[in-house]
């Protein structure tokens, strides 16, 4: 497991190379070292150094400039170093692909004119780490509801019902611009009541845009640490009071993707 610990060193030094870039995960503070086994992007997956400044550094792997980015193992390769780095030491992340010519490039165009904004977001993380919680609702019980709430639709459903499908094609195309209608209003009010219930246990909340039709919530938590068995409790009693109309699924910890502007 790649860990990082805070323990101040002098960043590893790379020769440097015309046929190598370096790609950039995300900022951390500088006394932070990166065990021997911290692997990022690539194939193979390239070593992780620190190239510090000041009070920051940003964590780095060499990549080939010829090698295009954006496979899927590219991708987890890149979350999975930052959720783990999270998980020790707060980490500004940043967006998936980011290349820079060298890591003296990365100094000069990242870590000095950024330098105090970065020192002060990393402090506004420090002991805090994101869950993810996705919530979405059961097809039938969610049906169920719209029918017994919604006169129209009901009417719709018999009539489709009744009548030969060929006959029905307006009634279904209305009866399926309703239902999406009456979901989505039901997804605002439980996103809201979700994110309110959760304010007594979270230092922020990001509402994520759905990322399926029947989505009922889908909400970033910024949690401090030791706040977290409060945080998964609170989850836990959720998933009891929906029972079977929503499916539940918590993410995390990770990095606090969705509290930064990278």
């Amino acid at each position: 497991m790649t860990r990082a610990i805070r323990e101040s060193g002098p960043g590893d030094q790379a020769e440097a190379r015309p046929d190598v870039a370096c790609y950039v995960y995300g900022i951390l503070p500088e006394d932070v070292e990166m065990t021997e086994d911290a692997l990022g992007v690539g194939d193979p997956p390239a070593k992780v150094r620190i190239v510090r400044h000041g009070e920051i550094a940003a964590l780095v792997s060499d990549v080939d400039v010829d090698r295009p980015l954006g496979r899927a193992q590219d991708l987890v390769a890149h979350e999975r170093l930052l959720d783990d780095v999270a998980a020790e030491v707060p980490v500004l992340p940043l967006r998936f692909g980011a290349v820079m010519t060298t890591p003296e490039a990365v100094v000069e165009e990242l870590l000095t004119p950024h330098h105090d904004s970065f020192a002060a977001a990393l402090k506004q993380i420090e002991g805090r780490s994101q869950f993810v919680l996705k919530a979405r609702y059961a097809e039938q019980p969610v049906l169920i509801e719209v029918l017994s709430e919604n006169a129209e639709a009901r009417q719709l459903r018999d009539r489709i019902r009744q009548l030969p499908e060929e006959v029905t094609r307006s009634e279904r195309m209305r009866l399926g611009e309703l239902i999406t209608h009456i979901i989505a209003a039901k997804r605002e009010a439980d996103t809201q009541a979700v994110v309110e219930r959760f304010e007594p246990v979270t230092a922020g909340a990001v509402v994520r845009e759905p990322s399926h039709e029947r989505d009922a919530a889908h909400v970033a938590f910024l949690v401090e640490n030791d706040r977290w068995d409060d945080f998964e409790r609170a989850v836990e009693e959720l998933r009891a009071d929906w029972g079977a109309r929503v499916e539940v699924r918590l993410l995390g910890p990770m990095a606090p993707y969705d509290f930064v502007v990278s």
